[in-house]
This record gives C-alpha cells, structure tokens and sequence, in this order.
C-alpha cells in the first residue's frame, strides 16, 4: 500500500500500475470535501515517488464513483469572499493537473455517478472507461455557479466547444451513449466488467498503442480555432444560453464566457480564467441563495427519512378513494414507484376516468422512449380499480381523494374507517378542509391525517403531511414514509386553516386583489411578478389553478383569519367567479384561453375581464414596480412568519422549501426566508409599514420587529 488515508487509497498492482481508489468512510459516497483534497494531494505525492512506476488507474470503492464538491463546505468559504473562495477551490485544481501531469498515463474508471468534480477528475486522465450504468456530467450551474477544477477547460478542448458550451450551460446527467458518441468518454462497458477493460485499455497505452501523450497535450494547449469561428461560435451559444436561462440565473453565460475567454489560452492560463469566473459567479445572490436550497433540501430529506425510521411497518399497499383526475395521478405515481395501489370510486365512469389519466402519464413515457410498453403494462397491473371495499382490510394507507366538501368527506371517511383494519392509517388529500374537523367522527383519530397532494401529481413534488391534534406519530411516520416512495418531499405541518402553503399563497393573492381595486391592470400585475422570478403572475396563477377552486379556498382563509383576510370589497376573482370565468377549466378567466400548436392552453388578453371589473374597480392608473412587488409580497412574508412562530411549521429551512416545491416560489431568491435575510429585517419592516393602512395583512408580527431591531436573520450565518 502506498498510501492509505480515510478518503482513498493508493496501491500498487501488476505491472506497475497504481490505484488510486476514492473510498471515503463513514459516508455513503464519494466526494470532494476538504480532507478528500487533502489525500487526494498526499496520495499524489506518493505515486510520484513509486518505484516503477507505469500507469495510474482511478476507481471507486462505492456504487458511484464521485458526485462532485462538498456543498456544506461552500457556505463557510463563499462568506469569505475571494480568497476564501480561491483557497476553497485552488488545493483540487492543482491536484488535477498534477493528476494529469503524471509522467504515466491515467484511466479513470467511472461507475455510478461522476458529477462536478467527480467528472472533472476523470476529465483529468488521459482515458475514460464509463460503465453502462454510469452518468456523467456538470451540474454546477443548478448552484449558480460553474465548473471549477478545470470543467469549462478540458471538457471543450475534448468534445469540441458547441458541446461542452451544452451540457455545462444546461447542467444535465449525461448517459453512456451520449458520453461515448460526444467523446466525453473512450468506451462503455457492462460494470462489472469496468475494472478489467480500464486495465486493458491502460496497458495498450503504457505499452505505446495509444499516444496517450498526444491526447493529453490537447487538453493542455489552445482550441484551434480561428477568430471567425470562434466569433460565430461563442456569439450564438452566449445568445442561446443567455435566452434559456435567464436574466436571474447568471452561471450559464459566465461558464460559456469561461471557454471563449480561455480558448486561446494554455490549460494553466485558462484555468485562471476559469477560477476567476468562478468566484464571481460565488458571490451572487443567485448562487448564496441555490447553495442553501441544495442545503434546506438535503435537511428536509433527511427530516423526511427519520421520520419514516418511525413507521411501525413498511408500505406495503395502499388504496385510493376518488379516482378522478386527482385520484389517478396518485394511482399513478404510488404505481409508477413500486407500491401497489387499489383506487376506488362509486362508479364505473369515475374508474375510467382514473385510469385514462394513469394510461395518459405512462404514454407519454412510452412515446419519449423513457419507458417500454412492457413496463409500462406492469406499472398498470399495481393499479387495481375498483368499486367495492374488497381488500382494503389489507392495506397500510389509504388517500381519501373526494371533492372538497366537508359533507362528502366525512361521509367517505366514515365508511372506510369500519372497512380497513385497526392500524390502518387513512390519510385525506385536502387543500383546506380542517383535519381536525374532519376527525370528529372518526373512531381512531390517532390514524388520521391530512396528506395534501399539488395538482398535477406526477409533476409537483411537495406533499403536505398535516398533523391533526390526536394524530399519532405512527401514522405521521407511516404517510410520509408513503410520500417518500413515491419520490415526493415531504413536509410535516399542523392543521390550521389552509395548512402551510395556501395559507401563505392567499395573503398574496389578497394583495393582488387590493392592487386591482385600486386601479392596477391585471395584465401588469402579472409582468412584474414574473419578472420577479414567479413562473406566472397572479391573475394566470389563478387561472391555472382555477377561480371557483380559489374562491372557496379564499371564503376558507376568511373565515379562519377573518381579522386578517376577510374584505369589505368585491374582489376580483370573485367577480370573475360570478360571471362563470374560471380559467383554463373552461377556457376563460382573467385571460381566455385557446390551444397552442402542441395543444396546450395558450393565454390571450380579453377586453371582457376589464369589463367585469370596470364597476367595481378605481380608475386605471400605472404603479411603479417596487410598489407592485411590496404589496405583493408583503403579506405573504408576514403570513409565513406567523406561520414558523406559531409552530405550523418546524423551521425556515421546511417553510422555503415548502412554497419553492409548491407554488414555484422563485428558487434564484432562496425562499421567502432567505429572501427577507438578503433585504434584512429592518428594511422589510419600513416597507411594510409604509402600507400599513392597508390593514393587518400588511403589519409585522411583534417577532419581526425584534428581529428587525436586533439585526437578527432566519438563517444564521453559521448556517
């Protein structure tokens, strides 16, 4: 053993070659934290002293090879500003050259996952050797940030700029074939044969088949390209790449921006550029804001997976009651991840209708090529219809999924409570209904809960898990143990009117519609807070959502908080309501809708809507976007603050999370919470209180105004 260290190993094998095996312990994979590095630089130092020394072969002693950086450790670093950054990241990109300056040739053998820096060490070496079902790829931009141990030099320098500008600027796994036709990789072969074909391929090098000196000496000198090519080249993919991301998501640009800069450059040049790029793209709020969202999300997952450590007993089976569209897009996704599923209704059309939307999912699979018919039969066969309560005395959960009447529900829930066992859990998909109002009836309240699902299903990824006041920890445990097969994020909240998310979300509909009263043109409403960083503005929010759905839910709100969101004006999806315009269910709301050329519902501008409103509405005029964008998100700040401080929530991390995974909260700003930390609590405070005669909605809890006079944020920076 030349060298043996808690991160990777060195030893020597026949005929002089060395492998290098990444194997850090004590963690379930690999990856680039600072003691890695560390050993990484250690065991380098002992190849270069190895005695007879011949090849160098990188392997994995785990199922993935490396998935990139230590994101826990930027935090620490990026608050340090350049140097910190610099010092963060020089130590690995010094030992990747040094990798590739090996007076022998390199191979690198790549099972599972090589990301960010995993791949950027295999760019290192000479030849890739990738399993069959191995991913490669650089996904620094989803951080806002870009490649930095030398990805934006070695990798377009080795597939040619237009597409290493591509997978960089997109951020996306690449799979074997497309490794290998990119020649991002020297072959592919079944894993279990990966260690014997690097090997063999390492010979044939060290035996002079392959001038592996040559194709190193490429990744080490300029692009050869001449200005007019790179003049086309770089002009277009910045253009593209710029279009495609966006104005709030800089990484993308400053990574093709990295290349074009670098090309004409050697590799120790370039990646000085590259750095550079790199630690300007560090320290913007874009980047400070998607690092603590790749954090909050890893915290929630890890919530999520203590509290499945709790169930009593895996999920075995599970039944659907409704099987509408909401219905089958449960059916679906529990069928889809591998749990059986019954789904019931009263009557044979409501089963077709589950059915055809379960059928409609797993087609369009098919026909993308990510799912064979033969698999897709199988997913089908999990999906047991049905009209009669045949069986569910042998099921672990239950998803109540009726229309949301109380009446309805209780009535539902009533039944099938005296058709399961004793220990079954039964679990209702509301948007607002009180679990503990619905739990009256029940004989065991102890197992029931909220589990609220966002429309479209398979698309959204929060579930609501909603803690009644005698809901057992059992049943929590069991339902997001549930959620968690079904590869959802799930996040416990207590029940109270409009639970977490469409609590937060009313209040800001509620600002939307005071900026209507008082003269705002929808239609620029909507421009500003999608420019934001909303998906959609508010009027096409509740479009898509759909108006009679948000006009309940809003009678709900009021009705719970009637100090808070009650009104003493007509509102404007009320009237919208009233005139039978509901969105995109029936083709009109605040927009009408027709189909696009791909058949999707397309929005269109309608004097109509203005009309409606004219009446009860002030006269037109024009507001400045900042005062657009503070009453808008004012209310839904101090919403989800009362929120965290009245305990319907655990912590800011589950609160961000919940409205990003939701409704699409802006991920560039990092959550409501972190968004208040980056203005800072004594701004936030002055601006709400410049609208305070707009009524409670708009006034701080007596929490934010100590916050505010302590200079205290949600995330600590410790954090």
């Amino acid at each position: 053993m030349l060298f043996s260290g808690k991160a990777l190993s060195v030893q020597m094998l026949d005929n002089g070659v060395a492998e290098l095996k990444f194997d850090l312990q004590g963690e379930s994979v690999n990856k680039f934290n600072r003691q890695t590095v560390s050993e990484f630089s250690q065991a380098l130092d002992a190849i270069e002293k190895a005695d007879g020394l011949k090849g160098v072969l990188l392997t994995s002693g785990k199922d993935v090879f490396i998935v990139g950086a230590d994101i826990t450790e930027f935090g620490g670093a990026f608050s340090e500003g350049p140097e910190g950054i610099a010092e963060l990241m020089s130590k690995n990109n010094e030992n990747i050259s040094r990798l590739e300056d090996l007076p022998v040739p390199s191979v690198a053998a790549i099972n599972g996952y090589a990301l960010g820096g995993g791949f950027e060490v295999c760019l290192g070496c000479d030849y890739r050797v990738m399993g069959d079902k191995a991913k490669v790829g650089l996904p620094e931009v989803k951080l806002g940030l870009l490649p930095g141990w030398g990805g934006t030099v070695r990798l377009p320098r080795l597939v040619g700029v237009d597409v290493a500008a591509e997978w960089i600027a997109a951020g996306k796994e690449q799979k074997p074939d497309a490794a290998l036709t990119a020649h991002a990789v020297d072959s592919v072969v079944a894993t279990d044969e990966l260690k014997d074909a690097a090997l063999k391929l390492l010979g044939r090098a060290i035996d002079g088949e392959l001038d592996y000196k040559a194709r190193r000496e490429i990744k080490k000198s300029p692009i050869p390209l001449n200005d007019t090519e790179a003049l086309m080249a770089f002009f277009t993919t910045k253009m593209f790449v710029g279009q495609q991301a966006g104005k709030n998501y800089p990484s993308p640009v400053a990574a093709v921006t990295s290349i074009e800069q670098g090309y004409k450059l050697d590799r120790d040049e370039a990646l000085k550029i590259e750095q550079q790029q790199f630690i300007e793209c560090a320290q913007t709020g874009t980047a400070k804001s998607l690092v603590g969202l790749f954090l909050n999300d890893q915290a929630i997952g890890k919530v999520a997976k203590d509290w499945e450590k709790k169930a009593d007993k895996k999920i075995e089976r599970a039944a659907v009651l409704g099987a509408g569209i909401m219905g089958g897009g449960i059916a679906y996704q529990s069928a889809y991840k591998g749990t059986p599923i019954k789904m019931k209704d009263i009557d044979q059309k409501g089963i077709d209708l589950g059915l055809k939307e379960a059928g409609k999912l797993l087609s369009k699979m098919v026909d993308r090529g990510r799912m064979t018919p033969a698999k897709m039969a199988e997913v089908l066969n999990r999906i047991e219809p049905t009209l009669s309560y045949d069986g569910f005395d042998d099921v672990d959960v239950v998803v109540e999924a009726v229309v949301e009447n109380p009446k309805v529900k209780n009535a539902v829930l009533t039944e099938v409570e005296d058709k399961v066992s004793d220990d079954t859990v039964i679990a209702s998909n509301t948007s607002t209904i009180s679990i503990d109002s619905l739990a009256e009836p029940l004989k065991r309240p102890e197992n029931f809960l909220g589990m609220h699902f966002f429309n479209p299903v398979h698309k959204m990824p929060l579930v609501e898990v909603i803690r009644g006041e005698k809901t057992s920890d059992n049943a929590i445990a069991r339902v997001v143990a549930f959620a968690n097969k079904m590869g959802k994020k799930a996040i416990v909240v207590r029940d109270c009117p409009g639970f977490l998310v469409n609590r937060v979300l009313f209040p800001y509909f509620a600002g939307f519609s005071m900026l209507v009263r008082d003269g705002a043109d929808f239609q620029a409403v909507d421009k500003v807070m999608e420019r934001w960083g909303w998906p959609m503005g508010p009027a096409y929010l509740m479009d898509v959502v759909g108006i009679d759905t948000g006009v309940h839910a809003e009678k709900v709100m009021a009705e719970g908080f009637p100090e808070r969101m009650g009104r003493s004006f007509k509102a404007a999806p009320e009237i919208m309501y009233e005139a039978e315009r509901y969105g995109q269910k029936n083709d009109k709301g605040f927009y009408n809708y027709e189909e696009d050329k791909k058949g999707k519902p397309k929005k269109v501008a309608t004097d109509e809507s203005y009309e409606l409103l004219k009446p009860h509405v002030a006269e037109r005029k024009e507001f400045e976007k900042d005062e657009i964008i503070e009453r808008m998100m004012v209310p839904m700040a101090t919403e989800l603050a009362r929120c965290l401080e009245e305990g319907i929530v655990d912590s800011p991390a589950e609160a961000d999370m919940a409205l990003i995974y939701g409704i699409g909260f802006p991920p560039f700003r990092g959550g409501i919470f972190a968004w208040l930390d980056s203005i800072g609590m004594k701004t936030f405070v002055e601006i709400a209180d410049k609208y305070a005669d707009l009524g409670e909605l708009y006034k701080p809890t007596e929490r934010m105004r100590e916050m505010a006079a302590n200079g205290e944020t949600y995330y600590k920076a410790a954090d």
